[in-house]
């Protein structure tokens, strides 16, 4: 057989393989996707085996007290993590998390140091500065970041479920359960992050608390104000009485509307959030940049005296820039 005959052959064999294998592994993520999406992460867990008990620990974090394990100067700080991390849905321990956070500036920083001993780089204060500003950056900013974009992307979500999770629970009232029960619904019928946070509830009410103070304990993690005005409907129909049912559609109908306002402000101010969005990044990118092509150019800029109080000025100017163009970007509805 020709050598040209046996290499078409190899190739439609290997062309046959990658595509099966493409069309597999395409099939197996679409399955898992599903799959995830028929469950929350509570059921996903105690589906493997956990206790309720357990499952309720690892997803309020309870096994940490940013006033006792924080000194109290940053137990302010220790608290917003604490939040940070549970909207971010975030199950690692929190000591593991912290060290992480903590670790990062330094490896940057070894690792610029490294690189700077193998390149033949002098050490200077003003480029030892430099690397320290830079470890901070992106060993400390950029996980922080990326916590902030994944709870700010599941408090969305969790403001897009609520009205429907309000209309599920309306029908289960009229459908004659108790409270009690129709919240039990909304655990097995809705996705993350609103199906586990309800399960959460229910785990806590099953534990002896009080409905009302599980509900604000969920609406303090969210801080979410859609919450809030489900739990003081709640209160105020156990105190007066009347149809819950009704009082629970109306609001859902003020949170629709209000979600219609505030999605035709963001369009409005789209072009406003886009530019500041730009000027808060674009200097942090023009730095990554010519870090990238060409180090030297900060290397030999850092061994000038006024290097240190010029940066740390720039970066102050910077800081209050980034702070400022927020103000003016965050519209309250």
């Amino acid at each position: 057989m020709p050598d040209i005959l046996i290499r078409g052959l190899i190739l439609l064999l290997v062309f046959i393989t990658v595509m099966i294998a493409v069309e597999r592994l395409v099939a197996f993520t679409a399955g898992r996707r599903i799959e995830g999406r028929a469950i929350n992460k509570r059921l996903g867990m105690i589906e493997t085996g956990m206790s309720r008990e357990e499952t309720l620990i690892l997803l309020r974090r309870q096994g940490f007290d940013p006033m006792n394990e924080i000194p109290g100067f940053m137990a302010g700080m220790g608290q917003k993590l604490h939040r940070l991390l549970i909207q971010a849905g975030m199950t690692t321990p929190n000591s593991r998390i912290i060290m992480l956070i903590m670790a990062l500036p330094i490896m940057v920083f070894g690792a610029l140091l490294v690189f700077m001993l193998l390149t033949g780089v002098s050490i200077s204060p003003g480029r030892l500065f430099l690397l320290v500003i830079i470890g901070l950056l992106f060993g400390a900013m950029l996980p922080i970041t990326i916590l902030r974009f994944m709870a700010t992307r599941r408090r969305k979500k969790m403001q897009e479920q609520f009205p429907v999770a309000l209309d599920i629970f309306v029908r289960g009232l009229r459908a004659g359960h108790p409270v009690a029960s129709a919240l039990d619904l909304l655990t097995v019928e809705m996705e993350d992050p609103i199906g586990s946070e309800f399960g959460l509830v229910v785990d806590e009410v099953t534990y002896g608390a009080d409905l009302r103070d599980a509900l604000e304990a969920m609406a303090e993690r969210w801080d979410l104000d859609d919450i809030r005005m489900f739990v003081v409907s709640l209160s105020v129909q156990a105190e007066t009485g009347g149809n819950l049912a009704e009082i629970l559609e109306n609001l859902s109908k003020v949170i629709r509307e209000r979600a219609a306002l505030f999605m035709k402000v963001r369009a409005l101010s789209s072009e406003g959030r886009m530019t500041a969005l730009m000027l808060s990044v674009l200097p942090l990118f023009a730095l990554m940049i010519v870090l990238l092509g060409n180090p030297r150019f900060y290397f030999e800029v850092a061994e000038d005296p006024a290097f240190i109080p010029s940066f740390s000025i720039l970066i102050l100017m910077w800081v209050l820039g980034v702070m400022m163009i927020r103000k003016m970007v965050d519209l309250k509805v």
